[in-house]
């Protein structure tokens, strides 16, 4: 008798997007609600990662073996479970920009007051050349990679993009070019995966590039919003997506504890953060229908906010102290999407050994977060409250 030949087992990739803290923290508790719903479905075990951005880290994360639940004790909880990781170093002014900015004003202005006396130019002409004195980022994100690296470095981790069972792509944009550069693909994998995480959250004007081999690179969500391409492109069977940021709907039925039920009417910060979102929303529905064209036998899922939900867009992107409802809310909302999409999404995920549990789904008992338990009082939890409290109240915020 012929031995039976067993299936290969489904190729599975995670996608994540970026967000700042709060979209990490919806990540977080979206993560968790897939962990605890989806039978068969380990998010430690995927074959491929990419990452973006604020989600480049949760993705370094979970292919490193650490769990949904670890990074919501950590992050969401203040129940550290990483020692000695300390988030303070988020609010370190970039003081070694500040200074080559500085030293190179003498010259600057020198080369303008010759601009405008000397060659004639228009005085607005000539003033232009100061704005090559002016930061490319506020805070220093060095420490993101140092941090990030000695995390990575404890036993059972790895920092090297080549000793990770899974594959890991954390992508940034070049500066000079506008490329995307996938860091852990072939001829980037040698560069550390806290560098590669550094870079590919260096939001321009937040943070400042970060120079690799040579090269500086910003934030990875200025040329697409998820990359996942790079895992399609390799060929995977089941891709599941995770997006925190969309665009708003507002109406005047559906104000959020007295807020405007018109965006303009929270002026710049609330329009901008519309426009934001919008933008990068765009790109993301134009990619899903380019994939669904290029790459016909990969199952594609993607799960993201429902763009009527006020409590997600009105909460501030760097806010912390929001996080247990946030991540809670997250965490709830995703049940209800799966619970929703449940007659879908069963049959398609069954075909890569994946069953929606559908009684956790219906227990109205099941929370990520038990609200009996006051946040821990840690020291790390104290500093990380005071530090983005801080960011939070320096960068604009939404009426």
């Amino acid at each position: 008798m012929t031995a039976r030949r067993s299936s290969p087992a489904p190729r599975i990739a995670l996608a994540l997007a970026g967000g700042g803290p709060l979209g990490a923290i919806y990540e977080i508790g979206a993560l968790c609600a897939l962990d605890d719903t989806l039978d068969g479905l380990n998010l430690n075990a995927c074959d491929h990662y990419i990452g973006v951005s604020a989600g480049g880290f949760i993705a370094a994360a979970l292919a490193n073996g650490i769990t949904p639940r670890e990074l919501c004790e950590s992050f969401i909880e203040g129940r550290p479970r990483f020692d000695g990781f300390d988030p303070a170093w988020l609010m370190r002014p970039a003081w070694g920009e500040f200074a080559q900015r500085l030293r190179a004003l003498p010259q600057l202005a020198s080369g303008a007051a010759w601009s405008w006396l000397v060659e004639g130019k228009a005085f607005s002409q000539a003033i232009e050349r100061l704005g090559a004195a002016l930061p490319t980022g506020v805070l220093d994100n060095e420490a993101i990679h140092t941090e990030i690296q000695r995390l990575f470095s404890r036993p059972g981790r790895t920092n090297d993009f080549r000793e990770l069972k899974a594959r890991l792509t954390l992508v940034a944009t070049a500066l000079d070019s506008g490329d995307a550069t996938p860091f852990g693909r072939p001829g980037w994998e040698h560069v550390p995966i806290s560098r590669a995480i550094q870079a590919s959250a260096a939001l321009p004007g937040l943070f400042p590039p970060v120079l690799i081999d040579g090269r500086h690179y910003v934030d990875g969500a200025l040329k697409k919003t998820l990359h996942a391409s790079v895992a399609l492109d390799e060929g995977v069977d089941l891709l599941l997506c995770v997006n925190p940021l969309v665009p708003y709907h507002a109406s005047p039925e559906a104000t959020h504890e007295g807020r405007i039920p018109a965006l303009v009417e929270g002026g710049l910060p609330v329009v901008m953060s519309q426009t934001f979102r919008s933008m990068i929303h765009s790109r993301l529905e134009l990619g899903f229908k380019q994939y669904e064209r290029t790459y016909p036998h990969t199952d594609i899922v993607l799960l993201e906010p429902d763009q009527r939900d006020a409590e997600l867009f009105f909460a501030n992107t760097f806010s912390y102290r929001q996080r247990r409802e946030m991540a809670e809310h997250a965490y709830q909302q995703t049940r209800a999407l799966l619970k929703l999409r449940a007659g879908r999404l069963a049959p398609q995920l069954a075909r890569h050994g994946i069953a929606i549990d559908h009684a956790a789904l219906a227990d109205p008992q099941r929370r990520l977060i038990d609200t009996r338990i006051k946040p821990a009082d840690s020291a790390v939890a104290a500093r990380l409250h005071r530090v983005l409290d801080e960011l939070q109240r320096r960068l604009p915020q939404p009426a």
